[in-house]
């Protein structure tokens, strides 16, 4: 590590200190008199280089990072649209690129170096402070290492393990870049998961949560072994898993006679699964949910504004500036509007949400409260043809958080206007991101009614949640059923209490019973698996997963690992939104609504949907006839920079490194 990037992570760790450090600002050294020597040699040094790496976690977009924030992160997926589309939906546009990409090392040589540096000093007594802090932030460097193989494992699969940092040597870069088998990788994350849970405390240091704990390690491994279970499960017998038919890892020597850990690739599955099962109950067992009394502030009269809050916990949970008295939230990031660390989640959730809203198939997913899904002729569904009736009777989730035009975004008023005080009908025809609400149905989760959170842009300070304990019900449930094909004790009562808070009939019976699984293909792609419909209780399970953790950024993840998208290779998925070619029309201004007029339309064709499509307006469009799949693309190419700068000859096939599954290693081409 060069004495620059030393010097440069020093000073990043030690603007965050007033956040862990016990000395007194005044006693440190001059910051001209620290180098890599007498740099992590005391308690507060691990701290801050620790807090430091948090941005690994995810979080409140802040500028530069994505403009969706945490509640619009499902983006691109069956769940949630963009007001554009994407590459991935486009065999052939998706590239190899030249340079970059996901083929990074970044934050895993950060970690390391702390690691490589921190350990041999700690196991010689050479850190001066507190015992316990000292071996928490080792405990943190290792969760966040895990952290980040983790994004590579979901990315790329097969991945280079390093447990140092490396000297700026081609040979041993070179050397050091041969691929591991991704379940090789995955156990990697659950041993560094292990250590941490060692290392860390029971309890966050800061008494709010605003730092890791062991239960943070056990709900991580819990997501990381269900991940791996499930992708070798649905991608066994294919090349994207080790050993499989066609395994790119099989070409090179390093790789050609690799053996499982359990023996095979069943021993694998079952493996991660146990650990996903285990780790899951731990905390389930630990930490009740967070109570929903069905209450929606929006739709409440407050005479005395000061004293207006939203006091149902559950919607609360997410859109509150603290989140310590949450139990239910295992680790969230605290923000500040004193020290202008903010973010846009409020604002975007008064308006259209940055032009990401719900899709139709998310929607019509929901079930009606007593259970049943809206096809059934004893469900008591309203129709859409308003937004109010597709939210009556239904799912409590659906109910809190599909806003509906006329509720109120602000109770507690401020100085200045804000966007959207009351609720307006679907904005569809802006072209801001700012205010275009793009499928018609929109997201109230993360909002807080306080309009002092909206006057700025960037001046939002509520809370952002990282982890919290309903993962952990909804992994247990899954895990099981796959690793054995039924419900067991506790998975039942986990299911049960889920719904119950949901304001949903527990009987979950009934719900299988009545699910056909042909018309909720229509809605969900996570019906299927490799191209062929899971079973009813599977599937159910899944929507569960889907109707809690709507817009928290899981969905992208679990499509892949279910292998839920090869359906679209063939039949190509209409993403719409609300019924507009209906009562709704009237919402907007004769004339406005064009259509079939080339790049004049603002609106898609009646012929084509009674509902909204936002991404067919024009037969230009590049996802006009919907949205198609590449078996590509359950992974990411790695750039062609990678195969030629470790090749030694300019010869890709001479590098280490070989390419995922389908995509060449030449840049700017598309999938084989």
């Amino acid at each position: 590590m060069s004495a620059n990037k030393i010097y440069f992570y020093i000073v990043a760790a030690l603007s965050l200190t007033t956040l862990s450090c016990r000395k007194d600002f005044l006693e440190r050294e001059p910051l001209s008199n620290i180098t890599p020597e007498n740099y992590l040699v005391e308690e507060s040094q691990l701290g801050a280089y620790a807090i430091a790496h948090y941005n690994i976690l995810p979080s409140h977009a802040i500028p530069p990072a994505s403009n969706f924030g945490t509640f619009g992160n499902d983006a691109h997926t069956d769940n949630m649209a963009f007001m554009s589309y994407t590459e991935r939906y486009i065999p052939g546009l998706w590239r190899v690129p030249a340079s970059g990409g996901d083929w990074s090392f970044t934050d895993i040589y950060e970690c390391n170096y702390f690691l490589q540096t921190v350990l041999p000093r700690f196991n010689q007594g050479k850190i001066s402070g507190g015992q316990n802090m000292i071996k928490h932030y080792i405990g943190e460097m290792y969760f966040l290492r895990a952290y980040a193989y983790f994004t590579k494992l979901q990315s790329l699969g097969d991945f280079p393990i390093l447990h140092n940092t490396l000297p700026d040597n081609k040979e041993v870069l070179t050397e050091a870049s041969k691929r591991s088998p991704r379940n090789e990788v995955a156990r990697f994350i659950l041993s560094d998961l292990d250590s941490a849970y060692l290392f860390l405390q029971a309890a966050a240091p800061d008494g709010a949560r605003n730092r890791l704990s062991k239960i943070c390690a056990q709900i991580m491994k819990s997501r990381v072994a269900l991940f791996e279970g499930t992708w070798l499960k649905y991608f066994k017998g294919t090349a994207f898993v080790p050993q499989g038919p066609g395994w790119p890892g099989a070409s090179k020597d390093y790789n050609k006679d690799y053996k499982f850990p359990s023996g095979s690739i069943d021993g694998e599955i079952d493996f991660f699964l146990t650990e996903a099962m285990n780790s899951a109950k731990a905390v389930a067992d630990a930490v009740p949910l967070v109570s929903n009394t069905m209450t929606a502030q929006s739709q409440t009269t407050y005479d005395d504004f000061a004293t207006a809050s939203m006091t149902n916990p559950y919607a609360a949970m997410f859109g509150s500036v603290d989140l310590k008295n949450f139990n239910e939230v295992l680790l969230w990031r605290r923000y500040d509007k004193g020290l202008n660390i903010a973010h846009n989640v409020v604002l975007y959730a008064g308006g259209g949400n940055y032009a990401t809203g719900f899709t139709r198939g998310m929607v019509d997913g929901f079930l009606m409260k007593n259970g049943l899904p809206i096809y059934d002729p004893a469900s008591g569904y309203h129709g859409d043809d308003q937004i109010a009736d597709v939210r009556k009777e239904r799912d409590g989730r659906l109910w809190l958080f599909l806003k509906e035009p006329g509720q109120r975004n602000m109770l507690i008023p401020s100085v200045n206007p804000i966007p959207f005080p009351v609720e307006p009908a679907p904005r569809i025809l802006d072209v801001s991101f700012e205010t275009n609400y793009s499928t018609g149905y929109t997201i109230r989760k993360g909002i807080n009614y306080d309009a002092a959170q909206v006057q700025v842009y960037y001046g939002g300070w509520t809370g952002s949640i990282i982890f919290r304990a309903a993962e952990a019900y909804l992994n247990y449930m899954e895990a099981v059923v796959e690793k054995t094909g039924a419900l067991d004790a506790a998975a039942m009562t986990y299911w049960q209490q889920i719904r119950a808070r949901a304001g949903v009939d527990p009987d979950y019976a009934k719900t299988i019973a009545a699910t056909d699984l042909s018309k909720e293909a229509l809605n969900d792609w996570g019906v299927y698996s490799g191209g062929n419909m899971v079973s009813p209780l599977l599937y159910n399970i899944r929507r569960e997963r889907r109707s809690e953790l709507m817009a928290e950024g899981f969905r992208y993840m679990d499509l892949r690992r279910w292998r839920a998208m090869d359906q679209m290779i063939t039949t190509p998925y209409h993403i719409e939104g609300f019924k507009i070619w209906g009562p709704m029309q009237n919402w907007y201004a004769a004339g406005s609504l064009t259509y079939d007029i080339g790049d004049r339309s603002t609106m898609s064709s009646p012929t084509l949907s009674e509902y909204y499509r936002p991404y067919e307006k024009t037969a230009t469009s590049l996802v006009y006839g919907g949205y198609k799949w590449h078996i590509a693309h359950y992974l990411s190419p790695i750039a062609a920079q990678h195969f030629l700068i470790t090749s030694g000859d300019n010869n890709p096939a001479s590098s280490p490194i070989y390419q995922n599954p389908n995509w060449p290693t030449n840049a700017n081409e598309g999938p084989l």
